[in-house]
């Protein structure tokens, strides 16, 4: 066969996406028989093949050849292509570089506002801005290169456009608008008007954004659509990784952690075979959730501490499990710090449903009330199911700890709805201990008997054990004395020693409305009248 028919054949591979047929033919071909298209060629495949070295050397072999002939338009797009590829893999100061080269080819151009290729360099150059943390700077630049791609029927401009647009109006707050913008980016994607590598990338960091504001639903859709796009394209190794990150975070949601870590295990093999990538850490820290909800603390901090190896935040996930380790210090600790330097509204979201869980738990029920409530208001604003439920879940936890059944019990029972709708089991359970306690407080002690018994159930199937014991300590507090529950045998010991209700709010680290609650609700269980046969009754039942 000539050299004419293998360079046919591999082109013909690459327009039918048989990435390792084309690969291994351009590849094996002398580099002085190959264009500079088909150098574009070879470092696409080499890119999605997990060949980085080989594809950032042939699109520098493009730019050159593309250079040594005068298409200095063609050698802008081939250093552009490079830098984003190089800003994809962390390498912003590479790709700073090369952005650089790009835009003094672009400002000898005559006519320059006048090719699509400036349309490019404001892409690269918003990537730039983004890595910097300059997000003013790149706010300003997203519709531009959306406007770019439109004058110049560019699909690929158009879709990196709008979600460049997207994604820096849900990180200021504009959630809804971001989503849709991000839907509309996804629209060319589905369509395949858009370039493997691009539409890739525009794939994944969609997920992430419906990750980061927990839009559950959207991000499953997107995550099936994903799968099907690379299980359609033989041998891709790029963007798999990503996309198996996606299903173990879907998997976690739906109560399957055995098989969640399973697949995040598999998520960062994907990303070895492309030589490492940053994104490892986010696997690390979600198999990190899995195992701690397993209660394997010993392997969830080991992947914590994976995580933060990689860059990657091990909080606040890091910080429940230290609660649970009995380090109650420490995740106060933590979760103050997350609340003081997380300030937008996306990172804020991500940041309260765990402060409140360990602020609570540390006795700070009136510090938490105010993140509840704020936690909620997020979630309305953000229209997302999940964070409303998480929300409703959080003021919940704190009303129950003020000893507020009724706002608690309203609270929980909106909660369990929303973690329904998401097919949530473990948040389902938890939300219907806090309906059990709320119903405890009531005094209607068989229905709480029974959200107890269904909650230690589902945790018991899920094989969170953590969780599952701290039900049974619920239900045997059923033989206490009275039927009191741990909190008021707390408050009660403290009234037989002759404690004010300001007292015991010092030392329990309560308001006085909550030991008032505490005390009212005490007094009608034991059926009496003071103070004094309070104490009576804790004396002859040895409470104190």
């Amino acid at each position: 066969m000539s050299i004419v028919d293998d360079l046919r054949q591999a082109r013909e591979a690459f327009e039918r996406r048989e990435w390792v047929a084309a690969y291994e033919a351009l590849s094996g071909l002398e580099e002085v028989e190959l264009t500079a298209d088909d150098f574009v060629s070879l470092a696409t495949t080499a890119f999605l093949l997990g060949q980085r070295n080989d594809c950032v050397q042939a699109m520098q072999r493009s730019y050159q050849i593309n250079l040594d002939h005068g298409e200095v338009l063609a050698a802008a797009r081939s250093a552009l292509w490079l830098a984003t590829v190089l800003f994809n893999g962390g390498e912003a100061a590479i790709g700073s570089g090369w952005t650089s080269r790009a835009k003094r080819i672009l400002d000898d151009v005559d006519d320059v506002d006048d090719v699509v290729e400036r349309g490019y360099l404001f892409y690269a150059q918003l990537m730039s801005h983004i890595m910097k943390g300059e997000f003013g700077e790149a706010f300003a630049l997203a519709p531009q290169v959306t406007d770019y791609g439109q004058r110049f029927h560019e699909p690929d401009l158009v879709a990196l456009g709008l979600h460049c647009e997207g994604r820096l109006a849900t990180f200021s707050g504009k959630v809804a608008d971001g989503l849709r913008l991000l839907d509309e980016a996804m629209v060319g994607v589905l369509a395949g008007e858009v370039s493997p590598i691009f539409a890739g990338i525009v794939y994944c960091s969609s997920i992430e954004a419906c990750q980061e504001v927990c839009d559950f639903g959207r991000a499953g859709e997107w995550t099936r659509a994903l799968t099907i796009w690379c299980d359609a394209q033989p041998g891709l190794v790029a963007f798999t990784g990503q996309c198996a990150v996606h299903r173990g975070q879907l998997m976690r949601l739906h109560g399957a952690y055995e098989e969640a870590v399973a697949e995040l295990e598999h998520a960062a093999q994907r990303y070895a075979k492309q030589g490492g990538h940053q994104a490892v850490g986010q696997a690390s820290y979600e198999r990190g959730e899995a195992l701690r909800l397993l209660g394997d603390h010993d392997a969830a901090e080991a992947a914590y501490e994976e995580a933060a190896g990689y860059g990657h935040p091990a909080q606040p996930g890091r910080a429940l499990l230290w609660l649970a380790r009995g380090r109650r210090d420490a995740a106060a600790a933590a979760v103050h710090r997350l609340l003081a330097e997380w300030q937008d509204p996306v990172h804020r979201s991500q940041a309260l449903p765990a402060a409140v869980e360990v602020l609570v738990e540390v006795g700070a029920a009136e510090e938490a009330a105010p993140l509840a409530e704020q936690l909620r208001e997020i979630g309305a604003s953000f229209d997302c199911t999940a964070l409303q439920a998480s929300g409703d879940y959080a003021v919940a936890k704190v009303a129950l700890a003020r000893g507020d059944a009724e706002v608690g019990l309203a609270a929980a029972r909106e909660a369990v709805g929303g973690w329904n709708q998401l097919s949530a089991p473990y948040e389902v359970a938890r939300s219907r201990v806090l309906i059990g306690r709320a119903l405890r407080l009531l005094g209607d002690e068989e229905s709480a008997a029974g959200e107890l018994a269904a909650a230690r159930k589902s945790f018991a199937e899920l094989g969170a054990r953590p969780a599952e014991r701290a039900v049974a300590e619920l239900v045997d507090d059923r033989e206490a004395p009275g039927g009191l529950s741990p909190r008021e045998i707390e408050v009660l010991r403290l009234v037989a020693a002759g404690r004010s209700n300001p007292e015991i709010a010092a030392e329990l680290v309560l308001s006085e409305k909550t030991v008032a609650r505490h005390l009212s609700n005490m007094f009608a269980k034991l059926d009496v009248g003071s103070r004094t046969a309070a104490a009576a009754f804790a004396f002859e039942h040895h409470l104190v």
